[in-house]
């Protein structure tokens, strides 16, 4: 019970080592990548869970911050390497790419739906203008 009430008044940074930094203040994470050269700040949620009368937490999501945002109280946050989220980026992209391979039918969608798009931004880009053609007069 005493680990959750630390967590609660402090910002917790896991770093890449293993280590774990405790900061009793909020701070930017543009301050903790410019203190950590090569990594990026990562939010990290946790889920709690009881088992055998013990709570054991778990990370189910890592969400990378921007350079401006400020790290809470409360809040855990990892440190990762440049590296590891190239690799995770790619992963991901890869993902997608198999999915779009796997549904045809969904890619023609999205396809459409990004002529539609593109269709929309260029009639809204531009203002209407009218088009007007001579008339020639008949005199008489």
């Amino acid at each position: 019970m005493g680990n959750c009430q630390a967590i609660l008044d402090a910002v917790v940074i896991q770093h890449a080592d293993g280590r774990v930094e405790r900061l009793y203040w909020p701070v930017n994470a543009t301050d903790v990548m410019k203190a950590n050269p090569g990594h990026h700040v990562a939010l990290v949620t946790l889920s709690y869970s009881e088992k055998d009368g013990a709570t054991a937490m778990k990370a189910t999501r890592v969400r990378l911050l921007k350079s401006k945002e400020v790290l809470l109280l409360g809040h855990v946050y990892r440190l990762i390497t440049f590296q590891e989220v190239a690799v995770a980026l790619r992963v991901k992209k890869n993902e997608d790419v198999k999915k779009k391979q796997g549904n045809p039918q969904q890619v023609m969608k999205q396809e459409r739906g990004r002529q539609k798009n593109s269709v929309e931004m260029v009639s809204r880009g531009r203002p209407w203008q009218p088009s007007l053609q001579s008339i020639s007069e008949l005199g008489g």
